[in-house]
């Protein structure tokens, strides 16, 4: 095992705690970044982002008053996962005696988080207010931008056209490679943002002249009910709707977006427990229910893997990947193999190789899959959309630009092939 593996398959059961290890982390970085000068409080603040403190001690007022009551959780405390509070099944199942009132469970993703009064889930987005469930980001995006809707990246759905893309805090899983960690380790009291109804939002997006909203930059399964109203307004109004996801939620919130959406992205992030629990402290097998789900539905689906050099790239898990993609969704789906830059814990990593994503594309297309593309490559031949049948050219791409479409009302020009897809 290389090195960079090793440490990261050490880190629980052998190195200093997560907090320690952050501390030191933390204060190496500033000095050889320059910033001495931080204040010790700003420095701090930093720590509890990327920490995950959850405790609501001098939460800001306005937050927990405005904060509407979330769905998805119970305060059954049969249903309760007893193993959060007691170091085993085993403890849990001998120990007898009453639990703390006002205990909740949190049903959203598969985190499945269990609450006493004052806590905050895992995502940081929820908190238990005296045995309520409230949501911190509702309304609150703390981030809004106008992308190429290829950056999601979307190839097969509507090609060309502009999203209004938009982000709150929060995640429920801590990937060491995050791209936006800033936004999804922070919590929501960190950048403070206004209010914003769905109404308002759908507005927004009109004035900017754009034909979607896309969910994206952190977890949209924190702010599921903000998603489900925006995109029910934003379809009223005439605007279709996108997701970019983890697709680490519980089959519930995920049959409630897909009801009101048009497209959604799911990162499988590798395809084996081992690299989630190391790399992302989550589990592989929800992301694939979830994959499944939507496949069934009538939502449109693509599929990212961030090729993580030493960590997620060996032939044995592209190609599991590749087969299980194959088997459950059929050759049809897109798949896209994404080039990992340098960030977040694991900015000692090189960034992905060319060959090792051509390598990739190659045991997909030979596995059967008809539509898969390298990402963040710009300029590379591989991001262009060509014909199964005859291979021609159809959708050439610069970066995250159109540069040429040939389709013809959602066909090949040169031999009329059906491409899937949901085409301008």
């Amino acid at each position: 095992m290389d090195r960079a593996s090793d440490s990261l398959g050490r880190e629980r059961s052998r190195g200093p705690s997560r907090r320690a290890f952050l501390r030191t982390s933390i204060g190496l970085g500033l000095s050889l970044a320059g910033l001495e000068s931080l204040s010790p409080t700003d420095a701090e603040r930093v720590l509890r982002i990327l920490s995950g403190e959850a405790k609501a001690a001098g939460f800001p007022p306005d937050f927990l008053r405005e904060a509407p009551r979330a769905r998805y959780w119970t305060s059954d405390l049969l249903a309760s996962d007893c193993t959060r509070c007691h170091s085993s099944a085993f403890e849990a199942h001998l120990r007898s005696g009453n639990h703390e009132s006002n205990l909740v469970k949190c049903e959203l993703c598969a985190q499945r988080c269990v609450l006493k009064d004052g806590d905050r889930g895992r995502c940081r987005a929820r908190i238990n207010v005296g045995g309520e469930l409230r949501s911190l980001v509702y309304g609150r995006p703390i981030t809004v931008h106008v992308d190429p809707i290829e950056k999601g990246p979307f190839y097969h759905f509507l090609p060309g056209s502009r999203s209004f893309c938009l982000a709150t805090a929060g995640c429920p899983l801590s990937c060491k490679f995050c791209q936006n960690w800033e936004i999804s380790q922070a919590r929501p009291e960190d950048r403070r943002p206004p209010f914003t109804s769905a109404a308002d939002l759908v507005s927004a997006s009109h004035d900017r002249g754009v034909e979607t909203i896309t969910f994206t930059y952190n977890e949209p399964t924190v702010y599921a009910e903000y998603v489900c109203d925006v995109a029910r307004e934003a379809r009223r109004q005439g605007l279709r709707s996108t997701v970019v996801s983890c697709g680490f939620m519980t089959a519930a919130p995920l049959g409630e977006i897909c009801d009101v959406i048009d497209a959604i992205k799911f990162d499988l992030k590798g395809f084996d427990q081992q690299f989630y629990d190391r790399v992302c402290e989550a589990e592989l097998e929800p992301v694939l229910r979830s994959i499944r789900q939507v496949a069934r539905s009538n939502v449109h689906l693509e599929v990212v893997n961030l090729v993580v050099p030493t960590l997620n790239d060996s032939d044995r898990m592209l190609r599991g990947l590749v087969d299980w993609m194959m088997g459950e969704l059929g050759p049809d789906v897109p798949l896209h193999f994404s080039r990992f830059s340098p960030a977040f814990q694991l900015g000692n990593l090189a960034p992905t190789p060319l060959a090792t994503l051509e390598r990739a594309r190659e045991l997909a297309q030979a596995a059967g899959l008809r539509y898969v593309y390298v990402g963040n490559a710009p300029g590379h031949a591989g991001a262009h959309t060509y014909c199964p049948t005859c291979g021609a050219l159809l959708i050439e791409r610069s970066g995250f630009f159109v540069v040429a479409n040939r389709l013809v009302e959602g066909t090949c020009g040169a031999c009329g092939t059906h491409i899937p897809g949901v085409w301008l």
